[in-house]
């Protein structure tokens, strides 16, 4: 769909349920409707180096991939796929069966002032809660697929990404972004090519899993036991990854909200039940994969405010990208003087 048809969807569209909200919320890859008991995820038709939603068929593909990935730790929130028909020149999620021209993901709506980033701005986060999430998450990376085969220099294409993004934010941040993305990306891989041999260890270990991928705060609520949902399911590479490396995303989220506390207390009792940062090789991986969490915020962030129609939407998203590539520089002048 375009976003065109969803404002025809919001205004004369109709939905299995009647719902007083119709609220939408715009990602670069999606179209989130909010309604008064369930939530519908509507995917872009775009196609990126690292995603591709840009036929009908890849959309349908990918809602029941994202059905059937979140299942594994949410319950009870992911219902079902969706078809979107076009009758009479009106939109309806489900109903006839007329000609489809897209597809919806039905989620249970969830309390929004117990999502995790949230509660987390409010200052409501406390150790338990952390301690139950560490929990919670070792409970998952523990039960789910180990994965032995992986190109473990991956991390290094992927890293390097941000470089698509120069242009576009030394246009918008001004000078010096381009040297500063420079400088991280060849960072990264001297890290990564002096590691090569842990992470193929690493590897071998058992240590990488089919994880979530894109375990941050606002992916997780209190409710009030923890509950991740929304994991990646557009790019299987991105989510079959070191266990270490999902714990960073949190743990690097954490650090951004200027919550260094919570996150040292998460990774320490979840390395506490799950040890998987065992020496100082280690804690440097562990520095590395925070920096290359980082970059992938910087990236999204680049990519919401390149895609974005409205200016305040624009410059917030910049703000947010050019935080993060000032973290990725830190943890990298903490791995130099580590």
């Amino acid at each position: 769909m375009t976003k065109q048809q969803i404002k025809q969807l919001l205004s004369n569209g109709s939905f299995p349920e009647r719902s007083h909200l119709k609220e939408l919320i715009e990602t670069h890859i999606s179209w989130v409707i909010l309604c008064d008991e369930f939530v519908y995820k509507i995917k872009r038709p775009v196609h990126y180096p690292f995603l591709n939603f840009s036929t009908l068929e890849l959309r349908e593909y990918y809602c029941k991939r994202e059905i059937e990935l979140n299942r594994r730790f949410s319950e009870n929130i992911y219902l079902g796929v969706l078809p979107i028909f076009l009758l009479n020149g009106n939109y309806a999620i489900g109903g006839r069966n007329c000609r489809v021209v897209d597809y919806a993901i039905k989620m249970r709506k969830l309390d929004p002032h117990k999502q995790m980033d949230i509660l987390l701005s409010e200052k409501t986060v406390n150790s338990t809660d952390i301690k139950n999430l560490a929990v919670c998450i070792v409970s998952f990376h523990k039960k789910t697929k180990l994965i032995y085969d992986k190109n473990v220099l991956d991390l290094k294409n992927e890293f390097s990404e941000l470089e698509t993004q120069k242009e576009f934010l030394t246009e918008n941040l001004g000078k010096g972004i381009d040297k500063l993305i420079d400088t991280c990306i060849e960072t990264s891989n001297n890290f990564l090519n002096k590691n090569h041999e842990l992470l193929q260890l690493r590897l071998k270990s058992g240590f990488f899993r089919d994880c979530h991928g894109d375990l941050h705060t606002g992916n997780i609520f209190f409710l009030p036991a923890p509950q991740p949902f929304d994991c990646i399911e557009f790019n299987d590479n991105y989510r079959q990854i070191d266990v270490l490396n999902e714990v960073a995303f949190l743990c690097m989220d954490l650090d951004a909200s200027n919550r260094e506390d919570l996150s040292a207390l998460f990774v320490s009792h979840y390395n506490f039940l799950f040890p998987v940062m065992r020496n100082i090789s280690e804690q440097q991986l562990f520095i590395y994969y925070k920096s290359y969490r980082a970059n992938v915020r910087a990236k999204v962030n680049s990519l919401r405010a390149s895609s974005s129609s409205e200016k305040s939407s624009k410059r917030k998203a910049l703000v947010e990208a050019k935080k993060y590539l000032k973290l990725i520089k830190s943890y990298h002048n903490e791995l130099v003087s580590f």
